[in-house]
Order: structure tokens, then sequence, then C-alpha cells
């Protein structure tokens, strides 16, 4: 009898996404196995119950998925299970924690799509405010966009968070070839002035950037929201928006909204997810923020 493709799903949280679930079930994994209140500790002996408990062309069809709600936490467990392999005895690994990797991807993709397409620059250079950007899709975003040459302030409520944050990103994440800096919510209305790039990434419901900040904003270029719940968090630009103009600004700024970036991001998870399987007879494949990127920057080159 032909193997099934088992994808098994790790996750510390109480429950595992059924978004996960259903994009992994609709990618061809024929089995999606849930580990939820899953321990860092335990992802040894969990990866290692997986690939020896199939013979080498059966564990081919065997992949491990890391979700959580932390992306430091996330990598880590993705390098834990990466040491607990025994070769030839290797499966694929693919970390997304609350999708925010594909999520932090496919906003970025959609920005530097737009900066191309209407101002002919690219992210190299380019200061970029991570507003509420102190969670999982603001890192990812902020290390990718850095990691693209861009110079990245995380920003949030609290200022000692908001360094924290930057300075783990920058560490954890940056190979020694990013800075990332943090600031405060409150001085929002003195950085946006020398701002080319808004993300807004706090919870769903919050303004971040008001009316009077988008018009106070001269060299605004793009603003991004991945809030798809009214209010927006960025005022004069809603969900629909896909490089379209954003009301009130006074640099003929354009603005990209969660369905766009949410379409980028599910092109981006249903790649990965399929490139698990498609490789299942390569060299194992460790996936995280970077791969997510590269596939979302490809799937919009492809697009026009």
């Amino acid at each position: 009898m032909e193997k099934p493709f088992i994808l098994h799903m790790l996750t510390t949280a109480k429950n595992l996404s059924p978004f996960d679930v259903n994009m992994a079930l609709d990618a061809g994994w024929i089995s999606a196995i849930p580990y939820i209140n899953v321990e860092p500790s335990e992802i040894r002996g969990l990866v290692q119950d997986a690939i020896f408990s199939r013979s080498q062309k059966s564990m081919q069809k065997t992949g491990i998925f890391i979700g959580g709600r932390d992306t430091k936490q996330a990598m880590d467990m993705l390098k834990s299970a990466k040491h607990a392999m025994v070769p030839p005895f290797e499966v694929s690994v693919f970390a997304d924690p609350s999708g925010a990797f594909t999520t932090a991807a496919g906003m970025v993709a959609c920005v530097e799509r737009e900066l191309k397409d209407k101002f002919n620059t690219t992210l190299d250079g380019k200061n970029i405010l991570a507003l509420g950007g102190t969670g999982p899709v603001g890192q990812a975003a902020a290390v990718i966009s850095a990691k693209a040459g861009a110079n990245v302030t995380i920003v949030g409520r609290q200022l000692a968070k908001a360094q924290h944050i930057a300075e783990m990103c920058t560490t954890e994440f940056g190979d020694g070839q990013i800075t990332i800096n943090g600031a405060a919510d409150a001085d929002k209305g003195v950085m946006i002035k020398n701002t080319d790039i808004v993300y807004a990434t706090a919870a769903a419901g919050i303004e971040v950037l008001s009316a009077e900040l988008v018009a106070s904003a001269p060299v605004l270029k793009v603003a991004a929201d991945v809030n798809a719940v009214p209010p927006s968090g960025i005022a004069g630009l809603d969900a629909f928006h896909n490089g379209t103009l954003i009301e009130g600004s006074t640099s003929d700024a354009v603005g990209v909204g969660a369905l766009a970036i949410g379409n980028v991001k599910y092109k981006a998870q249903n790649q990965l997810l399929k490139q698990m399987i498609e490789h299942s007879t390569g060299s194992p494949q460790f996936l995280h923020f970077e791969h997510a990127f590269e596939v979302a920057r490809e799937y919009i080159k492809s697009t026009g």
C-alpha cells in the first residue's frame, strides 16, 4: 500500500490554527496531525519519533510544521528540529508562527512592487516605521525589510518593549547584517516626517496612523495594513487597497490593504507547503520568513 504524506503540525498554543490545517491539506498533505501545548524541550523527541517510525522511502513523505505565536520561539524550535535529524533520517520543517512569516513576506513583497511600479525605486535606503510592530508580523516584516537594505524602526506603545523587540530582531535574526531600532508610539508624529514606508501591524481594529499624520507625511510613498477589521489601521486606507492612492496623502502615497496582502500570503504558504512535498526526495528544507519572502517575490513577479 502506498504510504500517505503526513505533516506533523506542532504548536505551543492550546489550539492548532484551522487556517494552517486547511492550507496543509489543500497543498497536498494527506494527513495533518496536530500536537498542541508543545514545550520547546519536546521538539527533539517528537522529531525523532517522526523520522525513526518510517522507512527511508516513507520518511520522505513526512514533514513537520511549526506554529505557535512567538517568532523567536518558533525559530529556536526550527533549529532544534534541524539538530534532531540523524542523516539519512531527515525531513523538511516549515516554521510559520501565527502565519506571521508568510503574512510579513506578502506585505513586504507588495510594498516592494508598489515602490518599483509607482516610484521606480526599491526598499534599499528607505525609512520604514513598523507601527504596532512588536508582534510577530511586525517583527518578521522588520527583519525582511532590513535585510533588503531599509532603515527600520519598530514602534510600540511602550518604548522599553519596542527597543527590546528591536534588539532581539537584530541579534536573533539579523546574522550581524542589520540594525533595527525601537521607538515609542508617542514619537511617531516626528518620525513620520522622513518616513517613506509604513507598516500597520497592530491588533485588529486599532488605528495606528491618523488622517492628520498621513497628511503630515511629506515623503510617504507606500503604506500597508494587515488589518481587515474596521476601523482601518491607517486612515484613508482600507482592506481593498492594492496600489490605490491614500485619501488625504499630500505625497501621493499609495496603500496596500489586507486583501492584497492576504492573497500573496496565501500563495506563499501554499507554495512552501507544496515545496516540501515536491522536494521530498531531495535534501530536507528548513523553511522560515526568508524563504517565504523569496516565494512571495517570485509570485508577484510572475503576475506582472
